[in-house]
Order: structure tokens, then sequence, then C-alpha cells
């Protein structure tokens, strides 16, 4: 009589587990589907299911793993998963165990970028009524970029070539790499606690998805949002669009560009100015004079003249069109007196009001504006613009005063 063996639903599940832990096809594999019944469980463990159109099977991605994805799995999403078989013995199924995971046919990083994008713009932060307008004329820019940059060169360039006098307050920061985000985060609270800027620009030069990353941070876009000045985002080149170009009340192409923004160009200020001071008195003079020519025009009607009963009219009429005149005469006077003030406030800040007062401004041969002693050396050549002219010369000797050495 043959002896059957008699095995416990332990022992075989067991067996068919050991089965598929050594197969080496189901030890690491990679699967292609679409994800179902997805659940993100508080222990930090992912579950769902990966279907075809014919099939499929449970998964698990434990959070040791899922910690390092960059985009959010969901139901409905097309995924390719790096893994093994084997069987859950509690259940006894068998399953996928997820140690990676990406998009199929779309990039990780790009996805990733897509959900906080649609994530953040539920939720109103890109909304334009959000948005504040640029200062005039500001006195202080925070900039908070990479100090040793192209763009920080190019902004402070542009800046001193539009407007000498703005003040420019560098908060460094990474701006690529890991931490980059957390950096530009500090250097923006660094910014508003310590000094009092009237807008700030955020930024860097262009590079690729991975470089320019840090600027779809989550936590940085909340941060720019929550400043209490304007914010402009000057990030990579023209066609680069990032989380902080959406957020920020501004985006400017290139960081020049954001710096022509945030800057007026002073000279230019002036010319309008004056183009305006001369052009007002006309327009108010063309204007009374067409009053006047409607108010003759209806003087000459004969339904005003014949009625008897429209003669007190026609005086009040004539009171009327002094008093109108009068009125603009005091308008005239005291437009002229404001734009008076305006051109005063505008040739104040002239750089040429200052070199006409005995100063003068000291620049490299390529333009770089010389600030100091200790930024030139014996044998440089330098151009020094004075309010009617300029001077080329070599420097023989420098000299600190007081609490410097002689070099």
């Amino acid at each position: 009589m043959t002896t059957r063996r008699i095995l416990t639903v332990r022992e075989l599940t067991r067996y068919i587990k050991g089965l598929l832990d050594t197969d080496a096809l189901l030890r690491g594999l990679w699967v292609e589907g679409e994800i179902s019944n997805f659940k993100h469980h508080t222990s930090g463990h992912m579950y769902f299911t990966l279907k075809d159109g014919e099939s499929q099977i449970r998964c698990v991605m434990f959070r040791s793993y899922n910690s390092s994805l960059s985009f959010q799995p969901e139901d409905g999403l097309r995924v390719l998963i790096h893994g093994h078989v084997s069987v859950y013995e509690r259940g006894g199924q068998y399953q996928l165990y997820a140690e990676a995971m990406e998009p199929a046919g779309l990039g990780s990083l790009f996805l990733a970028f897509e959900q906080l994008k649609d994530r953040l713009a539920r939720e109103g932060l890109f909304d334009a009524a959000l948005k504040r307008p640029l200062p005039f004329l500001p006195k202080r820019v925070g900039v908070v970029t990479s100090p040793t940059g192209a763009a920080i060169r190019d902004i402070i360039k542009v800046m001193c070539r539009r407007n000498p006098g703005v003040q420019i307050v560098l908060s460094p920061a990474r701006v690529q790499g890991e931490g980059a985000a957390a950096d530009i985060i500090r250097a923006l609270d660094l910014l508003e606690a310590s000094v009092r800027v009237d807008v700030i620009i955020v930024g860097r030069g262009g590079g690729s998805i991975e470089e320019l990353w840090a600027f779809n941070d989550e936590g940085l876009a909340r941060r720019i949002r929550a400043c209490r000045v304007p914010v402009v985002s000057a990030v990579g080149h023209e066609t680069d669009v990032t989380i902080a170009d959406l957020v920020a009340d501004v985006r400017a192409p290139t960081p020049s560009a954001a710096a022509e923004m945030v800057v007026p160009d002073v000279a230019e200020l002036a010319r309008r100015v004056e183009s305006l001071r001369t052009r007002l008195p006309q327009a108010l003079r063309r204007s009374c004079r067409g009053l006047r020519e409607k108010l003759e025009a209806l003087q000459a009607r004969q339904v005003l003249k014949a009625p008897p009963q429209l003669r007190e009219a026609q005086q009040r009429l004539d009171q009327d069109s002094a008093s109108l005149e009068r009125a603009m005469e005091a308008i005239l006077r005291e437009l002229r007196h404001r734009f008076s003030e305006a051109c005063q406030g505008l040739e104040a800040l002239s750089p040429l009001k200052v070199l006409a007062r005995g100063y003068a401004l000291c620049t490299r041969e390529d333009g770089q504006l010389v600030r100091s002693v200790q930024e030139v050396s014996r044998g440089d050549l330098l151009r020094v613009k004075f309010a009617d002219g300029r001077v080329d010369c070599e420097v023989r000797e420098t000299f600190l005063d007081m609490k410097g050495d002689e070099r």
C-alpha cells in the first residue's frame, strides 16, 4: 500500500515560495502595466495592483524602496517595475515585490514636475490675482543666487548701467545639486530677516532639467509665495520653465532680463519726464482751445440767440466759460509745479549731477566700475570720467586710508 505524503498549508505555501524564490527569471525582472487600487499606507509601504488587458498581479513596494521615487504613483498611471516575484505566505498569494519604478514612456522628473504643477495650480498658488507689481524705482534689490555664477555678474552689470545708485544685496545659495532648494529657502529667510529690500530676484543660468530641479521644489514654491516683497524668478534660459517661474510674481527669461525689469533706466526716465513737461502745456492749451471753440459755436446758434428767455442762460454760460479757463490755468500751474519737482528728484539721482559737484567715476578699460583702491594694482590702466570729459591713466602707486597698509 502506497504511503501518502500529507502537507500542511504552510508547508505547501513555503514549498511554492521556495520554487519562486530560486527561479532566476523571477529574481530580477521588469514588468510593465497600469496601476490600480493604489494605497500608500501610513507605514510608508505602497500596495497596488498591476494590470494589463488580460491579467493582473498584486504588488508591494516597501518604504525603503519608494522613498527615493521622484514622482507620486497613482491609479491609471502606466509604469515599469523592477523587482522579484514571491509568495506572501499569510495570504497564500504570489505577488510582485517592487524595488524600482519609473513611468512608462515618460521621464520621472517630468512626471513629478507635472504632478506638482497640477496640485499647486488647484490650490491657487499660480493665480494672477496673487501677482504683485514690481516697485517703480527700487532703492535696494535682493538677489538669491550662486556668488560665483554668471547670473550674479550679469545682474550687477545691467543694474549698474541702468541705475548706478541702486543697492544690490546678494544672499548667496547653491542653485543645483542635493540640498540646493533648502539652501535657497535659507537665503530667502536671511534676506528678509536682515535687510529691508524692495524686490527680490531668485535665479541662475540655464541647464538641464536635473540641474534646474531645485527650482521645482514644493517647499521653495511656497516660500516664494510667502515672501513679503515681490519676487522675480530668473531661472535658466527663455525656454526653461520651472515651478518657481509659475509661482513668482514676475517671470524673467534670463537673469539679465530680470535686472532690466526690476531697475529702470534713470537716463531714459529723465528724457521721458522732460518730454512730458514740454508736451503737457501744449496739450492743455489745445484742450482749452477746443472747449472755447465749442462754446463759441453754441453761442452762435440762432436757437440760443433769438428767445429772450435764453439770454440769462447765455450769461451764465459766459461766466462758466471764464471760470473754466481760470480752472484750467490753475491746473496747468499745478502740473508744471509737480513736473518741476519730479525733474529735480530725477536730476538728483543722475550720476552726471554727482560728477558736476567735483566727483569722478573710475572704471577699468572694459567698463567695470572700480569701487575700492584694493581692486587695482600698480600698472593697471583706468578711465576716470568727469562731468565734462574723460582721462585715461595708469596706476603708479596705491594707498589705503587710515586702516590699510601701503601697497
